[in-house]
């Protein structure tokens, strides 16, 4: 394969071989592509599902997939078909990762499971992304974020307290299982660079789930108590939520007593900090009936946008609730530079900055099987370094 000309991340000279489909894989193959590793998409001849996800599009290619698909090399193998088989084969051979997410199962069927890798390529880090994970009562089950948000407790905790149950507006589970298997990935090389060995690494969208819920889990498993929807209210905290101003909602936090202190003090109603109902954070969430309708009281008198820059001055944590696109003007007003150009292709920035190897957006997602015929030449060619 031709190098790409461009930066060399930290992963340069890492090639990664991406049998993964939909958004949990390719998210963290390409995470891995942005710092440098050369990743090789696999497709069936129908490609990748999120082709199919429409609307929106630009210029006819769905958003969805132009949005977690970037720097990475396109080649479609039908693995129903020996030529092919042999091809992908030869790339899982020469490859330092395997990134897969069929059912689990499903590369082992076509000879292509762990142990038939290992045995071809010791040093393969392969990761298996699965819905439930390969025991006798999980492998079984197809994974989709939706239903996992539902089955993990997440849509349980989401909406109105005493309304539906909702599903967060993205698909968090998925997202949080590729960053795991990314995490996975770049440990079991690191312990690859010691040992000289590849190795297994699995993870799954319920654990992933459970891992992500945080405290509400470990409310569970630690304290015994089920949590349940609270709107947009914290279970642990108060205030740490919407609070209406004159002209709409602004979302206030004080996470400890100073932020507290300093809060009540800018809306001019100091003695709230040594009420005795409200002097501690415990106080506080114990009485936020009763707290609420006196900071909301103050708070009406002026708009969202006057109390964002009293309460940001005076050091206390608040925000108004944006749209993705005003959030994405806002990042940009930071300095953060959130849109970046790969090849034409307006694309959000990987989010972890280095101060040596920085990420880089060497090519757009590619079209279905673009590069056939280069990484069908590679790979009859002898073995060589991969590109990076």
């Amino acid at each position: 394969m031709t190098t790409t000309e461009g930066p060399r991340g930290p992963l340069a000279g890492v090639l990664v071989a991406d049998f993964s489909r939909i958004l949990a894989g390719p998210y963290a193959t390409m995470l891995l592509a942005d710092l440098g590793a050369e990743v090789v998409k696999v497709e069936g001849p129908r490609g990748d599902d999120t082709r199919t996800w429409v609307p929106p599009v630009r210029d006819g290619v769905s958003t969805y997939y132009l949005g977690i698909n970037r720097n990475k090399r396109s080649v479609v193998l039908d693995l129903t078909v020996d030529d092919d088989l042999a091809a992908a084969r030869e790339l899982v051979r020469r490859a330092d990762v395997l990134v897969e997410n069929l059912r689990p199962g499903g590369l082992a069927r076509l000879g292509l499971g762990y142990d038939e890798v290992a045995a071809l390529n010791p040093a393969v880090v392969y990761a298996s992304i699965s819905g439930f994970g390969d025991g006798p009562g999980g492998r079984s089950l197809p994974g989709y974020d939706l239903i996992v948000q539902a089955v993990s407790g997440l849509m349980s905790l989401t909406g109105d307290a005493g309304g539906e149950p909702y599903r967060a507006g993205v698909a968090v589970i998925d997202v949080i299982t590729g960053l795991h298997a990314a995490v996975g990935v770049l440990s079991a090389l690191h312990a690859r660079a010691q040992t000289g060995r590849g190795q297994h690494v699995q993870v799954d969208l319920l654990s992933s789930a459970l891992s992500g819920l945080v405290n509400q889990t470990s409310a569970v498993v630690a304290g015994g108590v089920v949590p349940h929807r609270m709107g947009n209210s914290h279970p642990s905290l108060f205030p740490y939520e919407p609070l209406p101003c004159a002209d709409g909602d602004l979302v206030v936090t004080a996470g400890n007593d100073a932020q507290f202190r300093t809060l009540v003090g800018v809306l001019g109603v100091p003695e709230l900090a040594d009420d005795p109902r409200f002097r501690h954070n415990a106080d506080r969430t114990a009485h936020r009936d009763e707290l609420r309708p006196l900071l909301v009281e103050r708070l009406r008198t002026r708009t969202k946008d006057e109390w964002f820059t009293v309460i940001t001055d005076a050091g206390v944590p608040c925000g108004p609730i944006n749209s993705v696109d005003q959030g994405i003007e806002l990042a940009a007003r930071l300095g953060l530079d959130p849109v970046v150009d790969v090849g034409g292709v307006p694309s959000v920035r990987n989010p972890i900055r280095f101060s040596d190897t920085p990420a880089s957006y060497r090519l757009p997602p590619p079209s279905l099987g673009e590069h056939d015929e280069e990484i069908r030449r590679w790979l009859q060619a002898p073995p060589s370094p991969p590109p990076g």
